[in-house]
């Protein structure tokens, strides 16, 4: 008779074993996708909280993890560009899932200039069905159905911690490989090619772009697991109807935002700023956080003198002491936005956590 507890005491186990093993590459997509597989299992992060995603070098237990993920799910090339290589080395079988690329995901072209001249069209193209990754069809209704979609251009960032060895890689603000981009005037680091890679990949800024990715994650979870496809697609179906509450809460925070002006450390922001209407005047750095050249600080200089910006905003990844130097006799009120969530703690709320922070720090700081 005690043979039978016995056994069911395993059943548990054996059913985890048959979950998909998932490897992520920054915290806000950890958050997606751990939605999604909310009740079934967790996947794994590659990028460590506080380390940029522009240029990061993986620790061994990131490594491998990556190498027993059955699914990788990433932003795309066009944030992570080292990663692309090590993706085909480490996980040459596993299901890639480019959210970029993803069904209903709208693409953002990279606002060129310090000041962003003629980027705050936000005119909408139809996004190419050769962008769309096969796994991000669940044939459900999207939260992101009926999307603008935009035309384009490129950037990166974002991750999780899995054990002690992350440490000392809270600070990647020097950003080593970006030095050639200086001196371009506003196209620091742009890859001016076709395809995703070209266009703006901070896509989970915007609200109905994390709803698309949910549907996308839940199909390529259930094409890997039948048996809990139902849980998968169920929890996109809830995480995207908690997107446009969430979507409500952020717009009524910023209603007294509207036509006051700022500057950020580096143009990641435009996706939030574009779904909210609080656009920045300026950047400091280009999209993908490249030092800037002299010419680029001196336009940047100009700018501040001439549109007298309310707030300017720094990044915790980011060595953001150029910004203080620009601001320097300047009325400016200096805050913090964190595009990554660094001090969240990971799992299925620091998205819709982040996304309020971001929104609350940009109504605080230009508040009249």
């Amino acid at each position: 008779m005690r043979l039978l507890p016995l056994a069911l005491l395993f059943l548990p186990a054996m059913a985890r074993a048959e979950v998909p093993v998932v490897a992520v590459d920054i915290a806000p997509v950890h958050s997606l996708v751990a939605r999604v597989m909310q009740g079934i299992g967790t996947p794994d992060l590659v990028i460590p909280p506080g380390a940029s995603p522009h240029g990061y070098a993986m620790r061994p237990s990131e490594a491998r993890s990556l190498s027993k993920a059955d699914l990788v799910v990433w932003v795309g090339a066009g944030l992570t560009p080292w990663l692309a290589e090590p993706l085909d080395a480490l996980a040459p079988n596993a299901r890639k899932l480019a959210l970029m690329e993803a069904e209903g995901v709208s693409l953002l072209a990279f606002r060129e200039g310090v000041g962003f001249e003629g980027g705050h069209d936000h005119d909408h193209a139809a996004h190419d069905d050769e962008h769309h990754d096969d796994d991000a069809h669940d044939g459900h209704d999207h939260a992101a159905e009926g999307h603008e979609e935009h035309a384009h251009k490129d950037d990166s960032h974002e991750g999780h911690a899995h054990d002690d060895d992350h440490e000392g890689h809270e600070d990647h603000a020097d950003h080593e490989g970006h030095e050639e981009h200086e001196g371009h005037d506003g196209h620091e680091g742009h890859a001016h090619g076709g395809g995703a890679e070209a266009r703006d990949p901070h896509i989970w800024l915007d609200p109905e772009n994390a709803a698309a990715s949910l549907s996308a994650i839940a199909q390529a979870l259930a094409d890997l697991d039948p048996e809990n496809a139902a849980i998968y697609r169920e929890n996109a179906k809830n995480g995207r109807a908690e997107m446009e509450i969430l979507s409500k809460q952020i717009a009524q925070r910023l209603q007294g935002a509207k036509g006051r002006s700022f500057i950020v450390f580096h143009d990641a922001f435009h996706y939030f700023e574009a779904r909210f209407d609080v656009e920045a005047v300026a950047a400091v750095s280009a999209g993908d956080a490249a030092t800037p050249g002299p010419a680029r600080v001196s336009e940047l200089r100009t700018k501040i003198e001439s549109a007298a910006p309310v707030c300017a905003f720094a990044e915790p990844q980011m060595n953001t002491s150029l910004l203080q130097t620009v601001l320097e006799g300047q009325s400016t009120k200096l805050a913090t936005l964190d595009p990554l969530g660094v001090s969240l703690p990971l799992g299925p709320d620091l998205y819709p956590d982040l996304m309020l922070v971001l929104g609350g720090a940009i109504a605080d700081c230009l508040a009249p």
